[in-house]
């Protein structure tokens, strides 16, 4: 099970809910949540880059007792910067020029293009132990992130509430109020461009329309310029999450696209 988030700020928790959530903050992406000893955490924060998009500027990664710094390019394990392949009792770290992966001995792999995307892979014997921007584990969509008992929240509201207190932290959480804009005069394009022959093998594996849905969030975002963000990241999303799911995406960028 996979949660991931990648490009105009989306998410997909564990239980397939897909959200945006645009904060700057530092974040509890996932950690473990039973009360006595935390095994992992993992904590983003998001920063806008040199083009106005937002990109993962670091992660924070806590396994057992090992604290894990990652920037783009950069490795530091117990504050010392280390050369990969980094080895340890209880993780492995790989990089090169595009993803950063890391395999721990408890049940996690993490993978990170040192840009927008982030998939964090989790043993099912943390079912109904996790907390964070990636939701409960626990099968049920929408329960316990986005309904809790009698209340119902927001992706604003739910993401605001992930956020890592810091007393040095500056950084405005984002308005709850602000409903997203509809799209659809985009739907056409993006259900096109999903659905290309590239992506045959995909179409049973995934939830197609919430891709769709987050596509048309994207190029609203950026008012149908042609900037390669706002159309490349989510089907670079759909097309990971299909070979994740054990299907074959064929070559869908081309000299002009992506």
């Amino acid at each position: 099970y996979v949660c991931s988030t990648w490009g105009n700020n989306h998410f997909k928790t564990f239980d397939g809910d897909i959200y945006q959530f645009p904060g700057i903050c530092e974040y509890n992406f996932v950690s473990d949540c039973r009360e006595a000893y935390k095994e992992f955490s993992v904590h983003i924060q998001r920063a806008l880059n040199s083009d106005g998009h937002p990109e993962i500027q670091y992660i924070l990664l806590k396994i057992k007792d090992i604290a894990v710094y990652l920037k783009s390019n950069l490795v530091v394990v117990d504050g010392q910067i280390v050369e990969t392949p980094y080895y340890s009792s209880s993780v492995l770290i790989e990089s090169n020029e595009i993803y950063t992966k890391i395999y721990a001995k408890l049940g996690m792999v993490l993978m990170w293009n040192q840009q927008d995307a982030l998939m964090v892979e989790l043993d099912n014997t943390y079912n109904n132990y996790t907390c964070g921007l990636c939701g409960d584990y626990n099968g049920i969509q929408i329960y316990n992130e986005f309904i809790s008992g009698d209340a119902s929240y927001n992706s604003i509201t739910y993401g605001n509430m992930q956020k890592i207190s810091k007393p040095t932290a500056k950084c405005e959480d984002p308005d709850e109020t602000q409903a997203l804009p509809s799209c659809n005069e985009h739907r056409d394009e993006c259900q096109k461009l999903l659905t290309s022959s590239a992506f045959a093998d995909c179409r049973l594996r995934l939830n197609l329309e919430m891709y769709i849905q987050a596509c048309m969030q994207d190029k609203c975002a950026c008012n149908g310029s042609d900037d390669s963000f706002c159309v490349c990241s989510t089907i670079s999303e759909y097309s990971r999450q299909c070979s994740h799911a054990g299907g074959r995406p064929g070559e869908w960028r081309t000299q002009d696209f992506c």
